[in-house]
């Protein structure tokens, strides 16, 4: 047998990763960063949470 060269079975390349806190970051996008569905509450306190950590509060979630 051949070996697959299924692109999904090969590791991302370093360049490709990333964790979001050197792009700008929504509050929808730290809701969804958590594992959770976005309701007004959490888009909320995410909202509050992007204005007192900066960028760096999706590296609370995703270090």
């Amino acid at each position: 047998m051949s070996e697959s060269t299924d692109s999904r079975s090969m590791p991302t390349p370093d360049h490709l990763l990333h964790t979001g806190a050197e792009h700008p970051v929504d509050p929808e996008d730290l809701v969804m960063a958590s594992g959770r569905t976005p309701t007004p509450e959490l888009i909320e306190k995410a909202r509050q949470d992007l204005q007192k950590y900066g960028r760096i509060a999706v590296e609370r979630l995703l270090p």
